[in-house]
């Protein structure tokens, strides 16, 4: 099997595998994004996530990740639901709807390099999804999946962004595309103007210190900004977004809403214990911020008339 044919093939067992997109880019350095992250960083930007310091050599290379990385294999899967939230609940994202995607990604990618292996046995590569110093939007975009919105995530033309990302970093020589060569945000400014918070500061500028997300997921201090009845997550940038209108809802049932989650209540998540937290919440990404942090999210919520007790 030549490297086309191999290429190919892999973008074949990546669809076979639940992705709706795949994209392969050479790996090397990403000079063109070092100003751009070390700036962010500079101004404070990344508020108390102090581990975005860490690996920067590692983040702006793959090479530093995987021995000898020749190749980067991006990939796409869509989590875009049918099913809303209950009304009557304090605001949770939308990727937190179902079972944790790391575990069910983590696992196509392990298939993936394996169907790899069996064309090429000497292959040598790691799998990787929002879990280590890898910057995906920029890698998606060099491989032609998308471009980077205004809110600083991946647009792609048919799914839009919401879309969970993955890489493949592998050890040999594969068919590279074209990276992505259009903006499709154009004018349009709607998840600037519609963040409540303006965390949003400038085109694919993204300050965590006032970003909602940040503040009911990673902040470990003191909340300094509204949350605008959030709970978990803050998902209003990609729901105002045009491109998100026109996608198509994910067919993947392995990203099934959980119902129970979808259907609580205030009162239910007020009442919430310990117990039942980790029976509902122990294969979903809502356990990152443990039994207290949702406990202290809601109570900020309820004692600033966010949402009604």
């Amino acid at each position: 099997m030549d490297i086309h044919e191999l290429s190919l093939a892999i973008k074949s067992e990546a669809t076979e595998l639940g992705f709706v997109a795949c994209g392969i880019s050479r790996a090397g350095l990403l000079d063109e994004e070092q100003q751009h992250f070390d700036n962010w960083l500079q101004a404070g930007m990344n508020a108390g996530m102090a581990y975005m310091h860490n690996y920067r050599d590692k983040r702006l290379n793959p090479c530093l990740l995987v021995n000898n990385a020749k190749s980067v294999i991006c990939l796409l899967m869509n989590y875009k639901p049918a099913e809303k939230q209950n009304t009557n609940a304090p605001k949770i994202a939308r990727y937190t709807y179902g079972n944790d995607y790391h575990i069910i990604i983590w696992n196509k990618l392990e298939q993936l390099l394996g169907f790899i292996k069996q064309q090429t046995p000497e292959v040598s590569g790691r799998g990787f999804t929002d879990s280590a110093p890898v910057l995906e939007r920029a890698w998606a975009v060099r491989a032609g999946l998308g471009w980077i919105g205004k809110n600083s995530t991946l647009i792609s033309p048919k799914y839009g962004s919401f879309t969970f990302l993955a890489e493949l970093i592998v050890d040999i020589e594969l068919e590279y595309d074209a990276p992505y060569g259009s903006n499709g945000c154009g004018a349009c400014n709607r998840c600037m103007a519609n963040c409540p918070t303006g965390a949003i500061c400038a085109p694919k500028v993204v300050d965590a210190r006032k970003c909602i997300s940040y503040q009911t997921i990673e902040n470990k201090d003191e909340i300094t900004e509204d949350k605008h009845g959030w709970l978990f997550g803050c998902d209003i940038c990609l729901q105002v977004c045009p491109w998100n209108k026109r996608t198509p809802v994910t067919g993947n049932i392995e990203l099934k809403p959980i119902t129970e989650v979808l259907d609580m209540t205030v009162n239910d998540w007020q009442n919430i214990t310990e117990n039942d937290f980790n029976r509902i919440f122990k294969n979903s990404p809502v356990k990152r911020s443990k039994f207290a942090g949702i406990k202290r999210n809601l109570s900020y919520l309820i004692n600033n008339d966010e949402i009604q007790n």
